[in-house]
């Protein structure tokens, strides 16, 4: 089909879109009476005549509404002259702002012709003559109040009159009233409206306009628009939109590409940078700027839009709540907004911690306001308040001592300027004790903690051990029987070892009060409170072998944490002065699982696992007597090499270890019966994971 593009109309053809008529009117040629446009709003307004002779016209309706518009007098003001509403007025608006895309077709003779339209018009019911009859109803009112009052009391009804003077208008009050809904209504208004003449459908200028909507000339230099290739016929009828292009941000703002990002000047880097994460260590801004960039420069512009909080860097309130901008929560200035959250960026230079609470107290501000300051640079823990999300950067304050001194100065003046504004009471000022070792972070590794542990223990293992010397002097001289009562004991005896003392602090409610976790040394017999026969230590012995035996035939799996956790629910369930209240260390259970033939499982767990070291030490039964501990064993094994482990590796581990080419069923009850030993692992991995 061959395509012509008409010109003859073009800016002049408009698309009107009638709504769905009722019966009594139709669309033709009689019912339009009248018809006027503004051109530059492109608003027309059509006045449509309704059939009253239909049968579905209701005329005692229609001789109410006249009534109640012209009342009961005729005139040349009159809407309805019959006494009827005999027609109704359209109105339009614009149904859509960019009507390019839009055009008229006309198919003749395997031909298309397109015209472009100008507008797209929807007509909609207008009921201006409501608000007339409303009008004329008031003057009658006014009319008849007017006649009834005498002379005499319109003569009193003088009102005083203030004359004002008004002020020279600025340029932004001119500003703001030129952008006001009542100006553009005002201007609207203005425009005079242009009266147009309705031509129906079969007259015959309607026909001669008509054939302007077919190409004048179909020659090639006529349609020359036409004779394009396919991906600029395309490009013709949907161009790029002009205002998309001029919208595009100099910089990325929240979504950042770091290509154009490294386009803009190292200053501006790093001011998007900080003003979209808030929060940065200055090592991992040196990763993100690339290789290659001066530090020397960088701390330089960093100072500029950032403060340095905890060794990290924060990035400034006046970066982040510009001048002349206020908050979209309450509508607060910028100016307190940055008093505010320089507060809260103050507090965490003092202390890790800061309440919620207390900042509003303190700012005065919505907690809508304080939470977005929270939310900048720390993160909310559960009845404990808000932590700074990043650790302790010692590095960088050991590195940059001059940067850090010179901050720290900047703090006093800001502290100084924060304790006028909101009086400060020394509570607010003074640090908390813990935070006197500022170049410590607060959170500390298992291994570290291992490690205050012993330390806490060597220095105190002087007094413990007087102590008990004491105490074992005085038991002598009392002759104390074999026989004691354990709940009576008060100190125990924690000599310095490698070993950690098992942790029973969630079972202190159960054993009627006895407390376990009780050192014992390798070459002693000595216990807690006294010297023990040899038989006694023997039935500690058989008692704790006979415990661990029954529990690995079980389980077969097992991490240290729990099996004291079986342990202490075991002594929960003993009579009161049983041989196991003796106290067992951690060294004597774990050397005890290893004489009963289990083995320690080495599994790889990874670095970042938040698993206890208790958790991570795992001891499986190495023989069970069964038709099944080669499988076991091999299962273990495999178990030492990958914490994470598939199941076709397992099948192929199988066959090769076992000499057997295991079909799917058969791995399948090798796994069912040695299940306790691979959920085991599976449900620690997990754990040791979360």
């Amino acid at each position: 089909i061959d395509v012509f593009l008409a010109r003859s109309l073009l800016e002049k053809l408009y698309l009107f879109q009638y709504p769905i008529r009722p019966a009594s009117m139709t669309y033709d040629d009689v019912t339009h009476l009248s018809a006027k446009i503004k051109p530059k709003q492109q608003k027309v307004e059509l006045e449509m005549a309704i059939d009253t002779l239909n049968p579905n016209y209701c005329r005692s309706k229609g001789e109410q509404i006249a009534l109640n518009v012209d009342g009961t007098c005729t005139d040349e003001t009159s809407t309805y002259s019959s006494k009827l509403m005999d027609k109704q007025t359209f109105c339009s608006s614009q149904a859509a702002s960019n009507v390019s895309r839009y055009a008229a077709a006309v198919y003749k003779k395997g031909e298309l012709h397109l015209t472009p339209l100008h507008g797209i018009l929807q007509l909609r019911p207008s009921f201006t003559y409501l608000d007339k009859a409303d009008a004329k109803h008031r003057e009658r009112e006014a009319a008849n109040e007017g006649g009834d009052s005498s002379q005499d009391e319109a003569e009193d009804d003088v009102k005083q009159i203030t004359v004002r003077f008004s002020r020279p208008e600025t340029e932004q009050a001119r500003q703001r009233r030129v952008q006001s809904y009542e100006f553009l209504q005002k201007r609207q208004a203005e425009e005079h409206w242009v009266h147009l003449h309705y031509y129906g459908l079969k007259d015959s200028r309607s026909e001669h306009e008509r054939q302007y909507l077919y190409s004048q000339g179909h020659g090639l230099a006529e349609n020359t628009e036409l004779i394009k290739s396919p991906s600029e016929y395309l490009m013709m009828l949907m161009p790029p939109s002009i205002e998309e292009e001029n919208d595009k941000p100099v910089a990325p703002s929240n979504v950042l590409s770091m290509a154009q990002l490294r386009t803009l000047p190292l200053a501006d880097q790093i001011k998007i940078l900080m003003k979209n994460v808030k929060v940065m260590p200055f090592a991992n801004l040196m990763s993100l700027l690339g290789s290659g960039t001066d530090s020397t420069a960088v701390l330089r512009c960093i100072q500029q839009v950032a403060m340095l909080v905890q060794g990290n860097w924060v990035v400034k309130s006046d970066v982040l709540y510009p001048k002349d901008t206020s908050s979209p929560h309450s509508g607060v200035p910028a100016e307190v907004l940055c008093r505010g959250r320089d507060f809260v960026m103050w507090k965490f230079t003092q202390d890790r911690w800061v309440v919620r609470k207390e900042v509003a107290a303190v700012t005065k501000l919505c907690p809508e306001d304080v939470k977005d300051f929270l939310e900048h640079m720390s993160v909310a823990r559960i009845n404990k308040g808000w932590e700074f999300m990043l650790p302790y950067d010692e590095d960088f304050v050991k590195k940059h001592p001059d940067i850090v001194q010179r901050q720290h100065m900047l703090w006093m003046g800001i502290q100084a300027k924060l304790e006028k504004v909101y009086n400060l009471l020394k509570e607010h000022l003074t640090p908390k004790k813990q935070e006197a070792q500022s170049a410590h972070p607060l959170l500390v590794s298992g291994e570290q903690r291992v490690n205050m542990a012993k330390a806490k223990v060597k220095q105190n293992y002087g007094q413990l051990e007087k102590e008990f010397k004491k105490q074992k002097a005085e038991m002598k001289s009392n002759d104390t029987s074999a026989k004691m009562d354990v709940s009576n004991i008060r100190i125990k005896e924690e000599p310095v070892s490698d070993e950690e003392p098992m942790d029973t602090s969630a079972y202190e409610g159960m054993n009627n009060g006895i407390v376990n976790g009780l050192h014992a040394e390798e070459d002693s017999t000595d216990s807690l409170n006294g010297h023990l026969p040899g038989g006694c230590i023997d039935r500690v012995a058989q008692e704790l072998k006979a415990f661990v035996s029954s529990t690995f035939k079980k389980q077969f799996v097992l991490t240290l944490s729990e099996l004291k956790r079986l342990f202490n629910l075991h002594l929960a369930s003993l009579p009161p002065g049983h041989t196991l209240f003796s106290g067992i260390s951690d060294k004597m259970l774990q050397d005890m699982v290893l004489d009963t033939g289990c083995k320690q499982i080495l599994v790889p767990f990874p670095p970042q696992t938040a698993a206890s070291p208790d958790e991570l030490k795992v001891y499986a039964l190495w023989e069970a007597g069964d038709t099944y501990d080669q499988h076991r064993q091999v299962l273990l094994e495999i178990f030492t090499k990958n914490y994470r482990v598939r199941r076709n590796v397992i099948q192929n581990q199988l066959s090769q270890e076992c000499g057997e080419d295991l079909n799917k069923q058969e791995v399948d009850r090798v796994l069912k019966v040695s299940s306790y030993s691979i959920v085991g692992l599976i449900q620690l991995t997990h754990e040791c994971l979360m």
